[in-house]
């Protein structure tokens, strides 16, 4: 009995062995070319990357030499006539701002929303340095409008907004008001350390306890 069961399982072990190399010889193309696809795939991606790396290489050294030139203007030039990228727009403000030519600053800030695919981080930071610009002809009722807008909790510059706001009520002569928001801005656990120096010294200066 133990030789019939043991004739057996050499039967199904062979049975299997025939069936598997079948299989190896009826699909294995289908591994082979599934290898083939992987490394081809891998090698165009790697491929696709250095030629992205290359261009983007390629655009940081053009805005590296235009900003090399020691004129304003000329470096404002140079800077317009690259791909108007968020890198590229910002140094064209930052220039802009340099050579004193705030409305064109303010034109290149803007210009950043309308980058396709630009995330939407760069775009608030752009309205916002545009706004700090804007806001050097505006009274005080009308900066606090101007910056309301960005304050909501959602906005990561909500809190430097809320540091604008309380300055135009300083400038407006509410004291009260600005100590309301700057106590807020000191105390609010995401305020750097910089932002609550800055509030600290405004509290006391204008009569408060900082923390």
């Amino acid at each position: 009995m133990s030789n019939n069961d043991s004739f057996v399982d050499e039967v199904a072990e062979e049975l299997r062995r025939d069936r598997l190399y079948h299989m190896i010889r009826r699909y294995g193309w289908i591994a082979v070319v599934a290898v083939v696809g992987l490394v081809g795939g891998t090698a165009y991606f790697e491929y696709t990357g250095a030629q992205e790396r290359a261009a983007a290489q390629a655009k940081g050294d053009a805005i590296l030499a235009a900003m090399e030139n020691n004129d304003s203007a000329s470096r404002s030039a140079a800077l317009n006539e690259l791909p108007q990228g968020v890198v590229a727009l910002m140094l064209e403000a930052s220039t802009a701002v340099d050579a004193g030519d705030r409305e064109a600053a303010i034109a290149a800030y803007r210009k950043i929303a309308d980058v396709e695919g630009v995330q939407s981080i760069y775009v608030n930071v752009a309205a916002f340095k545009a706004m700090l610009l804007d806001a050097q002809d505006m009274t005080a009722e009308e900066k606090i409008a101007a910056f309301e807008p960005f304050t909501d909790v959602s906005n990561p510059l909500n809190l430097l907004a809320l540091e604008q706001i309380a300055l135009a009520h300083v400038e407006a002569g509410e004291r009260e008001k600005a100590l309301e928001i700057l106590t807020r801005i000191e105390n609010d656990a995401s305020t750097t350390r910089g932002l609550r120096d800055r509030a600290g010294t405004l509290i006391v200066s204008l009569g408060g306890d900082a923390e």
